[in-house]
């Protein structure tokens, strides 16, 4: 079972103790996007690409040993949530009209995004330190959020919850053969 956690930066996108093995996707991103980030400039579609097709190595890796792995990642967009799923694929067949359009889910990989309103998250965002994603960045993540749809099989996590919580509930959904039944 593979978790993508999802949500704008700031949501608290935890860390939890399941003993799986964690791709914090603030770590892979390339020393470009962390300057622009940190210059306060929103990433693009083409700074995220590496960055997604990365992420997406690493589920399919995951996938083919049939282990467990959480993934941290904004996916902000469908389109973001589709190339972590599917690759370079799901790049050409929304290029390629005759290219069959790739599932909204895979076997095995599950969302949870992490929502939460602007000044929750606003106010998480101006109490952390060291982090190279700027506060004033926030509403530029919040314009650009697709939250996921009911076909993409995502789970909605209230940030405001208390962090104990919603572990509990994201391990107790790991126990389940498909957490989103």
């Amino acid at each position: 079972m593979i978790y993508v956690i999802m949500g704008v930066s700031g949501c608290g996108k935890l860390c939890l103790q399941l003993g799986w093995r964690l791709y914090e996707g603030d770590d892979l991103h390339p020393p470009g996007n962390v300057e622009k980030m940190a210059r306060g400039e929103p990433l693009t579609d083409q700074d995220r690409l590496p960055w997604l097709l990365e992420l997406h190595e690493a589920i399919a890796k995951e996938r083919r040993s049939s282990s467990d792995a959480i993934v941290v990642c904004s996916a902000l967009k469908r389109r973001y949530r589709q190339i972590l799923l599917h690759g370079a694929q799901a790049l050409t067949s929304t290029s390629c009209p005759e290219q069959e359009v790739p599932p909204p889910f895979l076997p095995g990989v599950y969302f949870l995004f992490l929502r939460g309103d602007y000044e929750l998250i606003h106010q998480r965002m101006l109490a952390r330190s060291g982090h190279y994603m700027r506060a004033d960045m926030l509403q530029s993540q919040l314009a650009a959020l697709e939250p996921p749809g009911a076909e993409e099989r995502a789970v909605a996590i209230d940030v405001r919850r208390d962090i104990g919580d919603i572990a509990t509930e994201v391990v107790g959904l790991s126990r389940r053969p498909h957490p989103l039944t």
